[in-house]
């Protein structure tokens, strides 16, 4: 049976912040678990894309993408080489006060072996444009993930209320 631990919640206070950061995660779990709400204050689009970095690193990221808006659906590419990216979420023309979600999954993250990632993103907006993504992500690295860091493509910032969660898993 597999447990899971809360290992450090972040909420963006008054004002915003430009990153959320989860540092010195501990290496004592097999898995990782990320949970976001989130929303940018970007002004030119309803949607704002969340870059996630590990240790720092800004190369080797490469990822798949699947998305759905409730009349198309797509598929390609969903990842510059520094970082991974194409999680949508809300910005600050979409509908007020409603925030995205996204759930990434990181097995193995303390292993020598480049690390994979599962995603699932909602970009809700309450209006015609909502888009659902499953992104399956690769991080071309061998070093243990010790830290997690996201920003917004444009942003420049999370809003107030933008929580981040992240979990270790460790079979018991």
């Amino acid at each position: 049976m597999a447990t899971f631990d809360l290992i450090q919640t972040v909420t963006v206070g008054s004002g915003g912040a430009a990153s959320i950061a989860f540092t010195s995660i501990p290496q004592t779990y097999t898995d990782l678990q990320l949970l976001v709400s989130a929303r940018s204050n970007r002004t030119t689009d309803i949607r704002d894309e969340i870059h996630v970095r590990f240790n720092s690193n800004t190369s080797g990221y490469s990822a798949r993408t699947l998305r759905g808006d409730g009349s198309t659906a797509a598929s390609g590419t969903g990842s510059t080489a520094t970082a991974l990216t194409r999680m949508d979420m809300p910005s600050s023309t979409a509908t007020a006060n409603i925030f995205g979600f996204m759930n990434m999954y990181i097995p193995n993250y303390t292993s020598a072996n480049q690390k994979s990632t599962s995603t699932e993103v909602t970009m809700e907006n309450n209006a015609v444009t909502s888009f659902t993504y499953m992104i399956a992500g690769l991080w071309a690295n061998t070093a243990a993930i010790t830290s997690i860091t996201m920003t917004f493509e444009i942003g420049p910032s999370f809003v107030q209320y933008s929580t981040a969660s992240l979990y270790g898993i460790k079979n018991t």
